[in-house]
């Protein structure tokens, strides 16, 4: 049958993992009560979503060792690729922020290549951890999507040291594209310290320094900003912070000459933006852990990005059998521990008060249950306030046990 311990039916295990993956625990107790009829606590959706989690986490551990161990070759990934990688803050217990970094993988059909590129068939994983264990780990889904064996990969990052590491480890002859928005940010920022901010001069020079970078030389951009800086050292800015601002903008622009040729990029239907990723971090991450008054335990936030990577790649009938065949095999071995009656909440959306039952069926008015059979040796009626006795329809009442 598949039973779990405790007296939570697998189907139920399964719908409060899902809810508890996409709400707040206490309304995904709420809404499994309310299809199913029954009284779950806050603190069961939460247990059995986060349990569900590590099992998620668990098994993505072992699967990227077993990758490293015997060097599995991948599956056939795309004519064109993109991935890219960011991290997002979420807040822990203790006032304390911790970043979850987070890969989005996806698909460039060659039919958007005409235009602006757009990545399809998004695939997510995310974990709280430092990059370079972050980036082993990652090779369960980079290896799942076929980046190994891609055509080509495109991989659009801020410039962040520890993004090009990751695509070092990956697939360290793939497309180095800085993200269009931080290499505009970069030149808005030395065109505001020139000219001032808000400024006609600085709208126009910014205008025509934007479509340069886009759609014609690199170069040409680099060469006006060393032009600001020689035309603020003559000022008697050398020690001023505008030209500091200046050749900081002119260094992290030159140090990504190759990532910068924006117009070669689009012309072969390359993307350009790390919007993919930006949006993972507010749909996988932001969206579930930085409501409103929540604070995680640093021990619950991998498992419950785990499973929004999931839900969010649209795999949860693929990911969940892997999960329940964790948590059956976790009974069988005795690694299971009964829940005490209080345990440590997530966060504030958990209380802290005692658990209460782990599901309270409402009773039934006595006038409504009918007489029971005389049991059997071979059948036993159901209890008086089972469910099955309240499903009137179809079914008639059973005849009054004869005196």
């Amino acid at each position: 049958l598949g039973l779990l311990r405790g007296p939570l039916t697998p189907s139920l295990v399964e719908d409060l993992a899902l809810l508890g993956s996409w709400l707040p625990f206490g309304q995904a107790a709420k809404n499994v009560g309310h299809f199913r009829q029954i009284e779950v606590s806050e603190a069961t959706a939460r247990r059995v979503t986060e349990k569900s989690g590590q099992a998620y986490v668990e098994l993505q551990t072992e699967e990227a060792g077993l990758l490293e161990a015997e060097m599995r070759e991948a599956t056939a990934g795309p004519g064109l690729q993109q991935l890219s990688v960011d991290g997002a803050m979420v807040p822990l217990l203790g006032g304390e922020w911790a970043e979850v970094k987070t890969l989005a993988i996806g698909t460039i059909d060659e039919a958007d290549r005409s235009g602006e590129a757009h990545a399809r068939e998004m695939s997510y994983f995310s974990r709280m951890m430092d990059h370079r264990s972050f980036a082993r780990l990652a090779t369960v889904e980079t290896h799942r999507r076929g980046t190994e064996r891609a055509g080509t990969v495109c991989a659009v990052v801020d410039g962040a040291d520890w993004q090009q590491k990751f695509i070092d480890l990956h697939r360290s002859d793939a497309v180095r594209i800085l993200d269009w928005c931080h290499g505009a940010e970069h030149l808005a920022r030395a065109g505001q310290a020139a000219f001032g901010a808000g400024t006609a001069a600085l709208s126009e020079w910014l205008g025509t320094e934007l479509h340069q970078l886009k759609h014609g030389e690199p170069e040409l951009v680099l060469r006006s900003l060393r032009g600001l800086c020689r035309k603020l050292d003559r000022d008697g800015a050398g020690g001023d912070d505008r030209l500091k601002t200046v050749k900081g903008s002119l260094g992290y622009l030159e140090k990504r000459r190759g990532q910068i040729r924006y117009a070669g990029f689009r012309a072969q239907g390359y993307p350009i933006g790390s919007g993919a990723v930006e949006s993972a971090n507010k749909l996988v991450v932001e969206a579930r852990l930085k409501g409103a008054g929540m604070h995680w335990a640093r021990e619950h936030v991998n498992p419950m990005v785990a499973l929004r990577t999931a839900v969010c790649s649209g795999r949860w009938e693929e990911v969940w059998p892997q999960i329940s065949r964790r948590l059956r095999e976790k009974v069988g071995a005795g690694r299971e521990t009964k829940p005490s009656s209080k345990e440590c909440p997530a966060g504030k959306e958990a209380s802290g008060a005692e658990t209460p039952p782990e599901v309270r069926r409402p009773e039934v008015p006595k006038t409504t249950v009918p007489p029971q059979r005389s049991p059997t040796a071979s059948q036993r009626p159901p209890a008086p306030n089972h469910p099955w006795r309240r499903m009137t329809i179809g079914r008639r009442p059973l005849p009054p046990t004869p005196t």
